[in-house]
């Protein structure tokens, strides 16, 4: 939550993790950081004292899920794959949303995570066109290289029903 110049004093100082940021006084971050040593005193100890705004707009709608025993076979990661978007749809609906990009999220065991996302020139249509793309995107990643220990699918470019979608540019190329 600091930017490369903060970082950068901060490790010159030995403030390396949050912890060590929790180890300063704060005397000693007042001294090396002025007004906003307050700010990062409370941080290292997990206040924070901005507004939570439940009402902000939806960003994107998601669902994973981490399994106990690796996924290694195509049809069993399907079959994840199809109940995971499901259920997010479900949400999507209740929601009354409706988005163009849906994106894919695969963590193997060695904890490597990939991700692939389709976007539309449209809104994604129903629960079957979801979970087909992303059924799709997966299809490129098969057969897996080892074996898979999270999935999840999303959708985001999201929009209320009915809103009308921006023009999409056309960029002028030299010929």
């Amino acid at each position: 939550g600091v930017g490369p110049k903060t970082a950068e004093k901060m490790c010159r100082l030995g403030i390396d993790t949050g912890a060590d940021l929790r180890a300063q006084s704060l005397e000693f971050l007042r001294h090396n950081f002025g007004s906003s040593a307050e700010y990062y005193f409370n941080l290292a100890r997990g206040i924070c004292h901005r507004q939570v705004r439940a009402d902000r707009p939806y960003k994107s709608v998601s669902a994973e899920d981490t399994f106990l025993d690796d996924l290694r076979e195509e049809a069993a990661l399907v079959a994840e794959l199809e109940r995971i978007g499901r259920h997010v749809w479900q949400r999507i609906e209740a929601k009354q949303l409706a988005g163009r990009t849906v994106t894919l999220k695969v963590k193997y065991q060695d904890f490597r995570i990939v991700t692939r996302a389709r976007s539309l020139d449209r809104t994604v249509s129903d629960a079957d066109e979801f979970v087909g793309i992303g059924t799709a995107l997966l299809g490129g990643l098969l057969p897996v290289p080892k074996g898979v220990r999270l999935l999840g699918l999303g959708l985001s470019n999201l929009r209320e029903p009915g809103a009308v979608a921006p023009a999409p540019r056309e960029l002028e190329l030299p010929l």
